[in-house]
């Protein structure tokens, strides 16, 4: 199975994803949303920058 995104909805919180691994583990977590449209295009969003630099900040070798 491949990774997945899933939509969540909670009352009075609106709408966010999870981004779930191929092991069943949820790795990553949105931001909530007020639509259920702002919500997708956030997916879209992580979907077309996932490709991104790692900036590491720590100072750790």
């Amino acid at each position: 199975m491949a990774a997945r995104f899933e939509v969540r909805h909670q009352t009075g919180k609106g709408y966010h994803f999870v981004l779930i691994a191929t092991n069943g583990q949820v790795i990553a977590t949105s931001e909530h949303y007020e639509s259920h449209r702002s919500c997708l295009n956030g997916i879209d969003s992580v979907k077309r920058n996932a490709d991104a630099p790692v900036q590491d900040d720590t100072g750790t070798n």
